[in-house]
């Protein structure tokens, strides 16, 4: 598996780490999270198949970020998630930051991935993105969903 992902181009660093809260949450997690010294950088509600509100706060200085998933219907990926962890939040996703989006999903679908979206999309704070399945791989399943972001400001 390590082999197969050094000819994945442009995986740069953890972009984010997401974490789904239940409805009505949002708000006091952005709080939490702030009161551990990290800093609201971004709000956004994103509608599509994701539909989620989400807030986006910086680690310190560098390029690392939380996103809090709090979702908008029962039909959100997220509240989907929330009803199999028990009606508890938790760890959504983890999202690592590409150089170009396209490239490396058509090497990752070239590796054979399982690759969610058929097509990078538009994510949110103007990226674009595609998810990969947490069972991508028959030989060695990442056990977590994975998100590839493409920031075209290079933030």
């Amino acid at each position: 598996m390590q082999e197969e992902l050094k000819h994945i181009p442009g995986i740069q660093f953890v972009d984010h780490v997401a974490i789904a809260v239940k409805p009505g949450e949002l708000e006091a997690q952005v709080k939490a999270y702030e009161a551990l010294g990290f800093q609201q950088i971004h709000r956004e509600e994103v509608l599509g198949k994701d539909q989620v509100r989400e807030a986006l706060l910086r680690i310190g200085e560098g390029p690392n970020l939380i996103q809090l998933l709090e979702p908008l219907t029962a039909d959100s990926p997220v509240q989907k998630l929330i009803d199999k962890n028990g009606g508890r939040g938790g760890m959504a996703h983890i999202a690592f930051r590409v150089k170009d989006a396209r490239q490396a999903f058509d090497a990752m679908r070239a590796e054979g991935f399982q690759l969610i979206d058929e097509a990078p999309r538009k994510g949110s704070r103007g990226t674009t993105v595609f998810f990969v399945h947490p069972k991508s791989k028959a030989d060695c399943a990442f056990g977590i969903l994975i998100e590839m972001v493409e920031d075209p400001a290079g933030q």
